[in-house]
């Protein structure tokens, strides 16, 4: 329980939706995910998130006896594309009558690419209009929250008007957060205004934590629970998270620099550990690049770029072989 209300404190600080928030334990973020496929939507239906995603989203998909379905990332002016997101939800309106949508913002894996306060403008009356026509439920998966050049906390502040009119979920990570990916720590926040759903709702979630993985580590809860509610602990953990931030957004200020001025094309890039350079044929360029000495992961229409794992002596170098390769 301790656990539970630390993380709902954590992630939504300073909210009204706090107040109606609850939360069950979760084996990473992955295990959040694979909660909302399982109680939100039934066998046989489809997922929806954005053409540039995670691809185990369609792996936890399938295991559940679902289907992944997705909308344009962007539109070609390179902004989230809201109306390509209506249409989506309109034809699985049509076809299934509910529908479960995953936003992966702030720090998209795989693009980087993070929704702003235009973006949040557009998509807000889509949601609403999706909400009052079928039973929608919009999960936000903030694993890389804590990473990004914004207030890790704009998604919360977006999607307050909308707590009433649809179901609204939250992919907390603690492997990302704390830099403890082995420890498995995650956990699935539901927002409910009304109490009798909600306990309801988390008491689905319980029920499918216990029959997919039991429990969650136990010494890694209590571990990441002190961290968040010790005042000293926190304020040791914010100063080594600031500093791999700042690791971090040093390798991307050089990297967007030096792409810009080599002509690359990718999302707008502001921190997260992932960015994607648009490349018509990923597959080739990337065997290419490989031969090159430079690892990059190739998906559909753009290669996927780790700066997470690359020093910052390096990025020149990699932004040549790209160059290269995906202007060839």
């Amino acid at each position: 329980p301790a656990f539970l209300t630390a993380v709902v404190a954590d992630l939504l600080s300073g909210s009204p939706l706090r107040e109606h928030a609850a939360a069950v334990a979760t084996p990473g973020g992955t295990g959040a995910l694979a909660l909302a496929v399982a109680n939100f939507l039934e066998p046989g239906q489809a997922l929806l998130t954005s053409s540039f995603h995670w691809q185990p989203y369609e792996t936890i998909a399938e295991q559940a006896g679902r289907a992944l379905e997705t909308f344009p990332s962007f539109t070609a002016e390179g902004r989230f594309d809201a109306a390509g997101l209506a249409r989506a939800l309109a034809l699985q309106r049509e076809r299934q009558g509910r529908a479960l949508l995953f936003l992966n913002t702030p720090c998209n894996n795989p693009t980087g690419y993070s929704l702003d306060a235009h973006d949040w403008a557009a998509l807000r009356p889509v949601l609403a209009e999706a909400a009052a026509r079928m039973p929608l439920a919009v999960l936000v998966d903030v694993a890389y929250a804590r990473y990004g050049a914004g207030d890790p906390l704009d998604w919360v502040r977006a999607l307050e008007p909308l707590a009433e009119r649809l179901t609204l979920l939250a992919a907390w990570s603690g492997s990302k957060a704390f830099a403890q990916y082995g420890a498995r720590v995650g956990a699935c926040v539901l927002v409910e205004p009304q109490a009798e759903e909600r306990a309801r709702s988390v008491g689905a979630l319980s029920a499918s934590c216990r029959g997919l993985w039991s429990n969650v580590n136990h010494l890694g809860t209590l571990a990441i629970t002190e961290c968040l509610v010790d005042p000293e602990l926190r304020t040791r953990v914010e100063r080594e998270r600031a500093g791999l931030r700042e690791l971090l957004f040093a390798r991307v200020e050089l990297f967007t620099r030096l792409a810009r001025a080599a002509g690359l094309l990718h999302p707008r890039y502001e921190g997260g550990f992932f960015v994607a350079v648009f490349c018509a044929e990923a597959a080739h360029a990337a065997a290419r690049m490989r031969a090159r000495g430079v690892y990059v992961v190739p998906i559909a229409g753009a290669l996927r770029v780790a700066l997470c794992s690359t020093p910052l002596a390096s990025i020149p170098r990699l932004v040549e072989a790209l160059a290269a390769e995906t202007q060839a």
